[in-house]
């Protein structure tokens, strides 16, 4: 059965939910928030720790958000999963609090190549069951899902698609996809792509996959469920 995943998203060291696509790298664009929490990061990292809502996220989106993202790591220790800035030579640090790390643009160039070593090293230190590899992504208008990076700005060369998983299931057993065109609009979820990313990892049972993007209510959590036929290695953040 498909379940609901927790994420607590760190901006200027603040619990935020942003629109997807309105954050930029520029420091004088302001992104467009559908909340701003006056709780800090601790709040919710207890909420989810007392309530056993397992594998939920701390992403630091930017710069400014190291010390929120430990506050929270640290006050549920191993509970949690990491993301935003992660790379070799941090990795190790971060999996002292933190349950997993998620990996993004480092595994890709600046100019959007992916680099197959980058993610091996990552393997060989943490170890395959400690780290998700974010494919969050974009739709072309010729029908392709391109995974996305530098905060969903630039699209990069790699497709999500069945021989993308076949090989990058060598190096991580959990994937999170955001959906980064219907991210943060609360208008439902990608029900194509989901549809799509059961088909592309039908065959894996090792494989967890958790989607996220566009959820508006518990009617999104069983709607996942469905087209994913109910296998319990699919789940909704």
């Amino acid at each position: 059965m498909t379940k609901f995943i927790g994420c607590i998203d760190l901006h200027n060291g603040e619990v935020k939910q942003i629109v997807g696509g309105t954050l930029t790298s520029k420091e004088e664009d302001v992104p467009k928030t559908n909340f701003v929490s006056q709780h800090p990061s601790s709040y919710y990292a207890k909420l989810y720790k007392d309530r056993d809502v397992q594998g939920c996220h701390v992403i630091k989106l930017g710069p400014n958000n190291d010390d929120a993202a430990r506050e929270a790591l640290q006050e549920s220790p191993q509970f949690l999963q990491v993301g935003g800035g992660i790379n070799d030579t941090n990795c190790l640090e971060w999996l002292k609090w933190a349950s997993k790390v998620i990996v993004t643009s480092w595994l890709f160039t600046k100019e959007g190549h992916f680099q197959l070593k980058r993610l091996e090293r990552l393997t060989e230190l943490c170890g395959k069951d400690r780290i998700v590899v974010d494919l969050s992504c974009r739709k072309t208008q010729d029908g392709r899902w391109i995974v996305a990076m530098n905060k969903w700005q630039t699209l990069t060369d790699l497709e999500l698609n069945a021989d993308t998983f076949r090989e990058l299931r060598k190096y991580t057993n959990e994937f999170l996809i955001h959906a980064a065109d219907v991210e943060g609009l609360c208008g439902g979820i990608d029900e194509l792509l989901v549809s799509k990313l059961f088909e592309w990892t039908k065959d894996y049972d090792d494989l967890k996959i958790v989607y996220a993007g566009g959820a508006k209510s518990v009617d999104d959590l069983k709607l996942v469920d469905e087209l994913s036929l109910r296998e319990s290695r699919f789940d909704i953040r």
